[in-house]
């Protein structure tokens, strides 16, 4: 397993780069898209965080986000949004991939 280092600043700024598991490219996909949407709008209902900037590509996204003052928890926000995407998109996505 990765030994990764993370900053956890209260407000800070992160940079991230989510892959698609084995490259698959689907993320442009219009279900795919629109379930990314809901799950940024379920997570900002309880975890608000702004994005200032947002690359959706076929088999990544790149994402800069800020996060409240007193907050350092991307990893709960993540975890939302994928779940989301996961249960509006993984079947149909696995069905092609299986």
């Amino acid at each position: 397993m990765s030994d990764y280092r993370r900053v956890y600043l209260p407000g800070g700024m992160y940079f991230f780069t989510v892959v698609t598991f084995r490259r698959q490219r689907f993320l442009i996909d219009d279900d795919v898209r629109a379930a990314l949407r809901t799950g940024i709008q379920l997570t900002r209902q309880d975890q608000p965080f702004d994005i200032m900037a947002w690359v959706l590509l076929p088999d990544h996204l790149h994402c800069i986000w800020q996060l409240p003052p007193d907050d350092t928890d991307f990893s709960s926000r993540w975890s939302i949004i994928k779940r989301t995407v996961t249960q509006r998109c993984g079947e149909r996505l696995n069905a092609q991939n299986g």
